[in-house]
């Protein structure tokens, strides 16, 4: 009997049969381009921030921390801008539980969230989880979202609740604000709460606008950033939102109490305090993925245009074969299973050559 079977013989609820859980493949291998990490890791001076913040809390660690976390919310306002205080700030660990706090307060039996896939794998698991319908939007052939098509989706649909992730996992392109004010007004008559899950915005190409500068006077809307991107903190899994202070309010009545450990909070913190050195390995990021993007094309592939630190590419016979065989030579990349696809995290310029000298050898064999 195997796992799977054991697990039927308990009395779990009859809409989580039969489901798997989220998880990508974790490997022991040199290069780890699967999950979307920033591979560069903590500078020096970050590093050694937050192991003296870290130090600092131990003498209390017998008290449980502070419950509304009000320093890193201000911290996370002060690195946002925008015009937003504290009281516009809310923070779980990870970003996956901001979004499932969300489906708590708003969601749940009787309710339903859309999402528009392709798009991030969690969203339906999230709903499950939290008894919420789960609503499979479409896009265009291409894999794009306009903002009439969004909209009309909502206005047919009238979910509770909306997903759009921009940049989009995992094709990797942003949402232009056209879509997502659209989507705003569709749901009017629905009060639906509109989620922006800008979990890699800080990778976006210049000149790219977030949906932060939409959130006034616009209460049910709300932007998800992670900080395990940008900040290279994917192991303190600390996520946060922008929003109306009646929706942090909101979260307050489905959170568990205490929920953001004290060192959690301290090691965010210090890592916002050194911003601009954890920041500064973005840009050398986003070099290599342009980089692999016009090397794709010269491949003559199809890489997805891209403001994430990661390329969605197509054109490929077979994809699991690629996955496969750069595997062998000690690349891990993501097989998303979107037929003739794959995609592909930007690393540093060596872990990138070694991806791009694999896939080329694999093409000319």
């Amino acid at each position: 009997m195997d796992q799977f079977e054991r697990l039927s013989q308990l009395p779990l609820r009859d809409d989580l049969r039969g489901q798997h859980p989220y998880g990508a493949p974790q490997l022991d291998v040199p290069v780890l381009l699967n999950v979307n990490e920033n591979t560069f890791g903590v500078p020096a001076d970050a590093k050694e921030a937050i192991l003296a913040a870290v130090a600092e809390e131990l003498n209390g660690l017998n008290r449980y921390p502070d419950r509304e976390f009000t320093v890193l919310r201000q911290e996370l306002a002060a690195y946002l801008g925008h015009g937003l205080s504290e009281d516009n700030l809310w923070a779980a660990n990870g970003s996956n539980e901001v979004l499932q706090q969300l489906l708590q307060a708003f969601g749940g039996p009787g309710r339903t969230v859309m999402g528009f896939p392709p798009t991030y794998s969690m969203y339906p698991l999230l709903a499950s989880g939290t008894g919420t319908g789960y609503i499979a939007g479409v896009r265009a052939q291409d894999y794009s979202l306009s903002a009439e098509s969004a909209a009309e989706q909502v206005r047919q649909h009238a979910p509770n609740l909306v997903f759009l992730c921009s940049p989009n996992n995992p094709t990797g392109t942003a949402l232009g604000l056209d879509v997502v004010e659209a989507v705003y007004a569709a749901g009017e008559a629905s009060q639906t709460v509109v989620i922006v899950d800008e979990a890699y915005a800080e990778f976006a190409h210049t000149g790219t606008e977030s949906a932060l500068s939409l959130l006034e006077g616009r209460p049910r809307l709300v932007v998800s950033r992670t900080m395990s991107k940008a900040f290279a903190l994917a192991g303190a899994r600390l996520g946060y939102l922008a929003a109306a202070p009646e929706v942090t309010d909101a979260l307050r009545l489905v959170r568990l109490p205490y929920h953001l450990s004290a060192i959690t909070q301290a090691t965010a913190v210090a890592a916002l305090r050194h911003s601009t050195s954890l920041l500064a390995n973005v840009e050398q990021i986003k070099v290599q993925r342009d980089r692999i993007v016009k090397e794709l094309i010269a491949l003559g592939l199809s890489p997805a245009p891209s403001d994430s630190n990661f390329v969605f590419f197509g054109g490929l016979e077979n994809p699991h074969a690629v996955w496969e065989a750069l595997l062998a030579d000690g690349v891990l990349i993501r097989d998303v299973g979107i037929p003739g696809h794959l995609r592909v995290t930007a690393g540093t310029e060596a872990e990138t050559t070694a991806f791009l000298e694999g896939l080329r050898a694999f093409l000319a064999a």
